[in-house]
């Protein structure tokens, strides 16, 4: 398809139209005999997370994914990494339902090393259950060679999260809703913080 082809947002931007099933497969046009994978649009990061996580426990990962990505493009520079974490877990759980192997242990891989510099309890989240269900996934699919019904846990929430908060150094929830960010929050930190040029 060419560019001029795809399909376009009002602003000019791609989009995909086509439809999408539950693991995030595009689908031809006008399919409907399959579920299919929904379009999400929270109101704020907060929300974003609800969804993400409800989606998580219903084993939508496609699903919980994209919106889990507000929250990670709203994060501070100090959370971006846990945050990603967080998704390449869902992403992994993705690869699972679409039977790819490989892709579900990288994953899950990069998803336990991102996690790793965080502490047992980060936000509300159950950061050590996660790990340990990253590194008993990757010895489970590579013993078995294939891919193999791992026991994908439901959000690691704690009783008080999970929650998000735009300022690193917060021990609670802020008690505004926080908007989503045209641009992920991390990216602009460090272009801010990139030397300027001196014309030749």
């Amino acid at each position: 398809m060419s560019d001029d082809q795809r399909d376009r947002r009002e602003d000019g931007r791609p989009e995909q139209a086509r439809p999408r099933d539950r693991t995030g497969r595009p689908l031809p046009y006008g399919t409907t005999d399959v579920p299919l994978a929904e379009e999400h649009e929270p109101s704020s990061v907060e929300e974003a997370l609800r969804l993400g996580v409800a989606l998580w426990n219903d084993e939508r990962f496609f699903e919980a994914h994209e919106c889990l990505e507000h929250v990670w493009h709203a994060a501070p520079e100090a959370d971006a990494d846990f945050w990603q974490g967080v998704i390449q877990v869902a992403v992994a759980g993705v690869h699972l339902q679409r039977g790819n192997l490989s892709g579900a242990i990288s994953l899950f891989r990069r998803a336990a090393e991102r996690l790793d510099p965080y502490p047992d309890v980060h936000r509300g989240v159950d950061v050590e259950q996660l790990r340990v269900a990253c590194t008993g996934a990757v010895a489970a699919l590579e013993d078995a060679g294939a891919v193999i019904e791992v026991g994908f846990p439901r959000f690691p929430a704690m009783d008080d999260g999970p929650w998000f908060t735009p300022d690193p150094a917060a021990l609670e929830p802020p008690t505004a809703p926080t908007p989503i960010p045209d641009e992920p929050v991390w990216l602009a930190a460090g272009r801010a913080r990139e030397p300027r040029r001196r014309d030749a």
